[in-house]
């Protein structure tokens, strides 16, 4: 099962990977939101899809949502493979 820092690494990378010329890993601040860190709506779906494969979970679109900010999207991601791992 995967820490919530493990989670925080993969969502970073695939944001730093979408956004190599607009993001620069210094910049990168979790409380912020994708869109406020430089990501486009298809950025933004990108890395949910990209970190949700790579987590092998389906995170329901409903609850993605409501989300704020990438701390708020890693917490869900977190609390979704603690459930599947308990399951």
């Amino acid at each position: 099962m995967a820490s919530r820092e493990e989670i925080m690494d993969l969502v970073k990378g695939h944001l730093m990977d979408n956004l190599e010329d607009e993001l620069d890993e210094a910049d990168f601040d979790p409380s912020k939101s994708m869109k406020d860190l430089g990501a486009n709506s298809i950025d933004i779906v990108e890395v949910v899809s990209c970190s949700m494969r790579d987590l092998k979970v389906k995170v329901p679109r409903s609850e993605l949502a409501d989300l704020k900010n990438v701390d708020e999207l890693v917490d869900l991601l977190l609390k979704v493979v603690t459930e599947k791992a308990a399951s």
